[in-house]
């Protein structure tokens, strides 16, 4: 067939638009973290240059006599884009270059790495060596002293090659070109930054004749006998020992002994030693049988509740480049936050985090490098995992990370990837998987027929959804035996509560699910942390960038921040509320009857590793206090206790039980005393004897209304005064800077809140003073609240009644018009002066709470400056208040302030700028404080929280409902 001359050849693809994982790579194989044979570490400094495409053909740089010493220099591991080369960029879902697989933009930044070094002086003459990279993003290139060794791309995957011909003693040259795009970036598409660059660690790793190979341990236990079965598969051959179970048996051979199992809970791990004529490579065994039972997902023969979050590599310097410190941090801050798994979303985490699993427990679901949602933009079109050229490539990703990590007894399940849609691809991943490793389980969230998986996973599944499918009546599938198989099969939600600014709401209904459906066997909050970046402002002061501060022509702005920790590894008021929720043990029970019920909700571990206390307080006072005997519940037993008898005291007021479960003595991963789970039981009260004191009476003058301690402006009525205190309202006030989860997504079915209110004008209500009217012992401001453009409207009736000392303020609100929907709050804010900073209060904290993220909230008494009252979100937004506060107090240095009394508690939100101020801020360092006042609101209600920044909006109950409202509040004067 001829051409038409308008008709061009297509151009041919280079190395890095290959769909092929790459070439001149050894076969994968397991990590494993020492051995006997020598290793050297190429991390360091290199040197650099960019270039702002990928067409050089200039290779002259990886030849040894190449003058690089002009070039920059370069942390590795790291991200050039990091280290002032470039920038970053962030996108959620979409690519930032053009849909055309497998061709990538001329506008391809490509980074030459460039790195001397000398073999140690004791490095053995003979013998192999491989040149180990970890992760590079995302293609590269590579040549060790002139020679050129292959390419590769998955960038989040081991790739070795052989180098031991090459070596020499001193002058090692090793030169690799990096592209920031190529045909793996199409696989990589996992909502986090685009972060180019060598980021995990660089080896050269010397291989003895005789040296491992690669090394398969296959730890078992069978729950009913107690015993474990050991066989380790190695190449080539050898021996292994363990001493601790006087275990000495040959490779490939089977050997069965008494063991204690590893779990989460119990991560029992035994030393072990493998030798090989050339090798000793130390083991650390966990014995561990995973299977689906019953339609249950089962270690050692029990049931497990997963309580994971979803966790990114992430350092707010770094990017994803995690030194050993960062990672124990993590799983640390994940056992003390009673968190049990962990998803390595959406590829997997350097080798050594997988260890500090093992070690410390943490159910591990590892999962490939690979997504593809960007491709949902354009229908699904040229999706590479329904793309049969793309399949050696999906497998080639599938076998690095088994291969790598299936010696951790920690990974209890391997998964396909995310968000790719369906596809052939997939199905041959699985396939192989299955053959490869028949002892775990594989997961997929994206084919809900659940073909190639093992359990039935969902994203942001609704609570009615998950209720249903836990009585096993979710919808069916038209296919009746694809149905079937999934109605068997275990359900687990592998994102949930999506932790974006304020939030997650609604934890405690989740748990209460998976607590009651055996099916549900939870899920993996998304995520971790925020992925801000640090930087800071001209003047010094640091904040987090997002998507879009780095002139993206493409980006999905702070959807990047929706963790439970703080880039800099601060724990979010989501994690105190997510760690109170799924606490491993229940304390309930009638603190007025003196009982107590103690549940013990582990999995495997009994209770002897607590301690239990109690206290019993009267306003927040601690009146007694002492240890409390428990006893070591198995895992899943309960006992009802009797408390202490309670003090003997001629105090009055609201009386409690405080009840705590803390560690008895140190772990790996906390000390002694620290926390697990508390509860709080209301105790029998003993009122006060009610104080009767004269009511004052409203005098005029001179253009004002004096009632007892309060000065009030005639026309207006507002209160001007307190005493000496100058004092700016109260006044209703129905606002709050709008959260990320009251802004919703833009692609969900439901009412979205936050623009709702925007669209209504509820961020500029207008007030009209209608009456100020006094009696003999009153003064009643009748007002008018509503926005333009409306005739919504909120009554409202402001009676004031006092004594000589005591000012007390009764709001009465009835809704005029057809509110269709909810309100952000309800309530009166004030102003007092800016040197009133620092608050106490009696009621929920410490930090913040609001209807349904409130579980972790304790009623005591508290104190804070209002600087530490404020919670710093990335991107700012409503924050702050304390829930079912009986009293607050705002007070200067010298001790002269105001006391605010509620009836009903309230809810307490005391800050240095306003909530329009506070919405129009994008970072941190925008909120400039008010000069001269410290706003407070005092809020009968509030609108909860929800999750639906991705997940479902505000339950029912929460949702703060324009109705009919009285409330009243009382002021007094201190110091």
């Amino acid at each position: 067939m001829s051409r038409s001359p308008d008709q061009q050849p297509a151009p041919a693809l280079r190395y890095y638009e290959d769909v092929s994982p790459g070439g001149g790579t050894l076969p994968p194989r397991a990590w494993h973290a020492a051995s006997s044979a020598p290793r050297l570490s190429l991390n360091g400094i290199w040197r650099f240059r960019l270039a702002p495409s990928a067409d050089a053909e200039d290779d002259s740089f990886a030849r040894p006599g190449y003058d690089a010493s002009g070039w920059d220099e370069l942390a590795v591991p790291g991200h050039w884009v990091l280290q002032g080369h470039g920038s970053p960029a962030y996108t959620n879902t979409g690519y930032p270059f053009p849909v055309d697989p497998p061709r990538t933009p001329d506008e391809n930044p490509t980074g030459d790495h460039r790195r001397v070094f000398d073999l140690p002086v004791d490095w053995p003459a003979a013998g192999a060596a491989t040149l180990r990279f970890e992760g590079v993003e995302s293609c590269a290139r590579v040549w060790l002293n002139g020679t050129e060794l292959g390419t590769f791309q998955g960038s989040r995957l081991p790739h070795e090659f052989a180098v031991g011909h090459l070596l020499r003693p001193r002058g090692n040259v090793l030169a690799v070109r990096v592209h920031q795009w190529s045909a793996g970036s199409y696989l990589e598409d996992q909502d986090q930054w685009w972060l180019p660059g060598i980021f995990r660690d660089v080896t050269v790793e010397h291989r003895p004749e005789g040296a491992v190979r690669d090394v398969f341990v296959h730890a078992s236990y069978d729950h009913t006998t107690g015993t474990g079965t050991l066989r380790v598969d190695a190449e080539p051959g050898g021996r292994v020992s363990v001493p601790e179970l006087g275990l000495e048996l040959a490779t490939g051979e089977r050997a069965t002994a008494p063991v204690e199992p590893w779990t989460a809970e119990t991560p029992r791990l035994y030393a072990a030693e493998l030798t090989t004529a050339g090798e000793r490579v130390p083991l650390r065994l966990g014995f561990r049988t995973v299977a689906v039972e019953g339609g249950l997902l089962t270690v050692n023969g029990r049931r497990v509740l997963l309580r994971g979050v979803n966790r990114h590599e992430f350092h707010p310097e770094r990017g994803r480049a995690l030194d050993p410190e960062t990672m124990r941090r993590d799983v640390e801050l994940m056992k003390q936050h009673n968190i049990n798994a962990v998803r390595t979303s959406h590829y997997p985490p350097h080798p050594a985090f997988l260890d500090l699993c093992d070690e410390l427990g943490l159910w591990v679901i590892d999962e490939c490098d690979l997504e593809t949602h960007g491709f949902h933009a354009v229908g699904w079109r040229g999706n590479p995992v329904d793309d049969d050229r793309w399949t050696p490539a999906l497998l080639d990703r599938a076998a690095r990370m088994v291969e790598r990590d299936k010696n951790h007894p920690s990974v209890i399940m391997w998964s396909l990837g995310n968000e790719c849609g369906t596809g052939r691809g997939l199905t041959a991943m699985a396939r192989w998987i299955r053959e490869r490793d028949p002892d775990r389980l594989v997961h997929y969230e994206g084919d809900l027929s659940c073909r190639d998986t093992d359990v039935y996973s969902r994203m942001y599944a609704p609570h009615e959804e998950v209720e249903r499918i836990g009585r096993r009546a979710e919808t069916p599938l038209l296919d009746r035996e694809l149905g079937e198989r999934r109605d068997r099969l275990p359900f687990i939600l592998c994102e949930y509560a999506h932790a974006m600014g304020n939030g997650p709401g609604g934890l405690t209904e989740y748990q209460r699910l998976f607590e009651t459906h055996e099916r549900c066997q939870g899920g993996f909050v998304w995520e971790w942390i925020d992925h801000g970046l640090a930087r800071r402002t001209p003047d010094g002061r640091r904040y987090f960038a997002y998507g879009g501060d780095f002139g993206e022509e493409l980006h999905d702005g702070n959807f990047v921040c929706d963790g439970l920790l703080f880039p800099d590894r601060t724990p979010s008021p989501g994690l105190v509320e997510y760690k109170k929720v799924i606490e491993p043990v229940l304390i309930e029970g009638d603190g007025a009857a003196g009982t107590a019920r103690v549940v013990n909700r582990h999995d495997f571990a009994d209770l002897s590793g607590l301690a239990f206390t109690w206290s019993y307080e009267v306003d927040g006072e601690t009146l007694a206090a002492g240890e409390w005997e428990v006893p070591p519940l198995s895992a899943g037993a309960a006992a009802d206790l009797k408390l202490p008898d309670p003090p003997v005291t001629e105090r009055t007021g609201e009386a409690q039980w405080t009840l705590r479960a803390r560690l008895a003595s140190d772990t790996a991963w906390a000390a002694a005393g620290h926390e697990v789970a508390w509860a709080r039981l209301p105790a029998p009260n003993r009122p006060p004897a009610p104080v009767i004191a004269a009511a004052a009476a409203p005098r005029r003058a001179d253009g004002r209304i004096t009632l007892g301690p309060g000065a009030f402006d005639a026309a207006t009525g507002a209160l001007t005064a307190l005493g000496d205190l100058p004092v700016t309202g109260p006044r209703l006030d129905v606002w709050r800077a709008p959260t990320d989860n009251d802004n919703g997504a833009p692609w969900q079915p439901e009412e979205r809140y936050g623009p709702i209110w925007r669209g209504l004008g509820l961020h500029r209500m207008r007030h009209r003073v209608d009456a100020v009217e006094t009696t003999d012992t009153t003064l009643t401001v009748r007002s008018r609240v509503a926005p333009a453009a409306t005739d919504l409207a909120l009554a409202v009736r402001y009676r004031w009644t006092a004594t000589a000392d005591r000012l007390r303020l009764a709001v009465s609100v009835v809704p005029e018009g057809d509110w269709s929907c909810p309100l952000p709050r309800l309530g009166v804010r004030l102003g007092v002066p800016a040197s009133c900073g620092h608050a106490r209060w009696y009621g929920g904290g410490p930090g913040e709470a609001y209807p349904d993220t409130r579980a972790a909230a304790r009623v005591a008494r508290w104190e804070l400056s209002v600087d530490a009252m404020q919670t710093p979100y990335v991107r700012p937004q409503e924050n702050g208040a304390r829930a079912d506060v009986r009293w607050a107090e705002l007070t200067e240095p010298s001790g002269r302030g105001l006391r605010i009394e509620g009836q009903p508690v309230f809810w307490f939100t005391a800050r240095r700028w306003t909530s329009e101020r506070l919405e129009a801020a994008e970072h941190t360092p925008d909120l400039l404080p008010s000069p001269d006042t410290v706003w407070v609101n005092l809020d009968h209600g509030q609108h909860g929280i929800g999750s639906q920044s991705c997940g479902p909006g505000v339950l029912p109950e929460y949702r703060l409902e324009a109705a009919p409202a009285e409330f009243s509040f009382t002021f007094s004067t201190l110091g």
